[in-house]
């Protein structure tokens, strides 16, 4: 397995990304992926389109990025997310999860939208939830793609920095999933859950060492330590981390198609790292064209 290319983290259209399931197993496979993870933002929605299109020779992980939050103490309030793979998308539990992250992300979209129509801004609420698959959840990256087709900016980037991040007076509380409860509902499904991009700190506040240690001592499989919000500084920190608390360490490139510049496949995951993340899991199998 030591020349094969791994990347652990994609996003389609069914959450926030640009390609089809079908699409982005094709893209990984010209990519020159021999294995590759759809991690749509609280859906299971497009597993079955990705597998049925699978390229030869090409593995597909299912798996699903979790919205959640830190409540730690002196932490509250922290937005987390957690990286889930090889668990039952039959579990009642994940069902019911996944609906009422859904319904309040959609109801989360509509507010935005009403706070930003009030300042005259070109944005339609059904309008937008009326381009997505039923299933898919929804949130402020479709928000900034209809900023984008109103001209208002020329991209998503653009967007979030003009409009839609922090400061701006458009943000509504999100209702997310407590993350050590995400962990242990993931593992009854029989997955495993990987911290994702753990100290991003450019994207805003990020928890300690210590509440990654006791995410550990609850379940936690992995870290995401190679992904494009990390520099070389924080890689190191987080491979040390990785070591001392025992959490598999991967590698991914967070791709969403054309909503950002990083190129699927542009980080990955160690084999033996990869080999080490399937050995914990007893839920759903891979799914190998």
């Amino acid at each position: 397995m030591g020349s094969m290319r791994i990347d652990l983290h994609t996003h389609s259209l069914v959450s926030d990304g640009t390609d089809t399931p079908a699409e982005l197993v094709h893209t990984a496979a010209r990519a020159g992926l021999d294995v590759v993870a759809l991690t749509d933002h609280d859906t299971t929605a497009g597993w079955a389109a990705a597998t049925e299109a699978l390229p030869p020779g090409l593995t597909l992980v299912p798996g699903a990025e979790l919205s959640c939050v830190s409540e730690h103490d002196g932490e509250r309030g922290i937005s987390v997310h957690l990286l889930a793979y090889l668990f039952d998308p039959d579990s009642p539990a994940i069902i019911e999860e996944q609906r009422r992250l859904r319904d309040a992300r959609r109801r989360r979209l509509r507010a935005i939208a009403a706070r930003m129509a009030d300042d005259g801004l070109p944005v339609d609420p059904e309008e937008i939830l009326g381009l997505l698959p039923p299933d898919s959840p929804a949130g402020r990256p479709h928000l900034a793609q209809a900023l984008v087709r109103a001209g208002l900016v020329s991209t998503v980037d653009q967007a979030f920095a003009e409009y839609l991040g922090n400061g701006h007076g458009y943000l509504v509380p999100r209702q997310d999933t407590p993350v050590g409860d995400a962990i242990r509902m993931i593992a009854a499904a029989g997955g495993v859950t990987v911290f994702a991009h753990p100290f991003a700190r450019s994207r805003g506040r990020v928890v300690s060492a210590d509440t990654i240690a006791e995410l550990a001592e609850q379940g936690l499989t992995g870290l995401e330590v190679d992904h494009p919000n990390h520099d070389e500084r924080t890689r190191a920190e987080l491979r040390g981390l990785a070591r001392e608390l025992d959490l598999v360490q991967t590698g991914s490139s967070d791709y969403h198609g054309t909503n950002k510049t990083t190129p699927i496949g542009a980080e990955t995951t160690d084999p033996e790292a990869f080999e080490a993340l399937v050995a914990k899991a007893s839920g759903a199998q891979l799914a190998v064209g």
